[in-house]
């Protein structure tokens, strides 16, 4: 049954999930980052939470998660209204997993998609962004929060600017991650920003697109709604259903294929925390760029990051570099290539 839409109101859908090989070894598949207390003492998922929790903007949350970190999500989340958590049967992407949100509100609701891992610096600025994507979804188009770039960088995908509308703007197009060289163009042209995978979407507008893109994937996940149970304040879709979905993300299934893609640009200290080396950008820093817990020492050392859960660490002559010490583990790795940690067979087989 779709729950019940409060007029006007944005309905957050909070992704969860990861491996946990990202941030090894602080990060592990049994916690996560979204469930990491990584910047202040709030975790990623409760700070997500809330940025989301002004009730004259937003209706309740909405959990989207696999069952794996469903204790997690019981402990940090206080108060989901029942049916509001809901747990899949198996990873299958962000697109799947969207639709089920989608599916379970009202086809009028205007969502919110959240990632549940990433860090907002400014949160006034995510609303007034979240308002005005809102206020497109309303007219039915496909909202993306399009991170305004400050840096050239390779590891994100692209969204243009196009024609101008009434609270943002036309896609013109998305684009895979660049080499250097184009995204120095895009920093410089202005026109481009980051797909930062926050979204906003009327329901029924993104069933329709999903069912004309993804016509299998969208009956699958109608018959695992309408098959599903609700156990608690959780709701369970239908095993067998959802498996059958061929995983695809949100972007590949329906952005790039609409017509009614539309981009909201948003300046709001965003990160993703994809690893150690973002990280360290958003945590503050001394004058020599570096980041360590009280009784470190560093000497002669610059763009250094020191995190320990105990054993105290003495460094001499760093620079860019990453030490983590974590549950008896030990990471040493330099930021250029700290993107590259899952790849480490500690991180593989946690």
């Amino acid at each position: 049954m779709a729950q019940k839409t409060l007029k006007n109101l944005i309905h957050p859908v909070i992704l969860c999930g990861g491996g946990g090989t990202r941030l090894w070894p602080r990060s592990r598949r049994s916690c996560p980052k979204p469930f990491l207390p990584l910047l202040g003492e709030q975790t990623l998922f409760q700070q997500t939470l809330a940025r989301a929790s002004d009730g004259a903007v937003f209706a309740a949350p909405i959990v989207v998660a696999g069952g794996d970190h469903v204790s997690l999500i019981e402990q940090q989340a206080e108060g989901l209204d029942a049916g509001h958590l809901i747990v899949e049967p198996c990873a299958r992407n962000t697109a799947p997993a969207i639709a089920l949100a989608a599916a379970r509100l009202d086809r009028d609701a205007v969502m919110l998609v959240c990632p549940s891992d990433h860090f907002i610096a400014d949160t006034r600025a995510f609303v007034e962004a979240a308002k005005a994507a809102a206020m497109l979804a309303r007219a039915d188009w496909l909202v993306s929060l399009a991170i305004t770039p400050d840096r050239p960088e390779v590891g994100y995908g692209y969204i243009k600017r196009g024609e101008a509308l009434e609270s943002g703007y036309r896609v013109e197009q998305f684009v895979e991650k660049p080499v250097l060289e184009r995204a120095l163009e895009f920093l410089t042209d202005g026109s481009h920003s980051w797909n930062g995978g926050i979204f906003a979407f009327r329901a029924g507008a993104l069933l329709d697109e999903l069912a004309k893109h993804r016509p299998q994937m969208a009956q699958l996940v109608k018959d695992a709604v309408a098959k599903g149970r609700l156990d608690g304040m959780a709701f369970h879709p239908d095993a067998a259903a959802f498996a059958a979905i061929d995983g695809e993300s949100i972007d590949y299934a329906v952005m790039e294929h609409t017509s009614r893609a539309a981009m909201v640009p948003a300046s709001m200290g965003w990160s993703d925390i994809g690893n150690w080396a973002s990280l360290h950008d958003a945590l503050a820093r001394d004058a020599q760029g570096n980041h360590a817990p009280e009784g470190s020492e560093l000497v002669d050392c610059t763009d250094t990051l020191v995190v320990s859960d105990g054993p105290r660490v003495s460094a001499l002559g760093l620079k860019g570099v990453c030490i983590v010490i974590d549950g008896g583990e030990v990471l040493v790795t330099s930021r250029d290539a700290a993107p590259h940690v899952g790849k480490l067979s500690g991180a593989k087989n946690q």
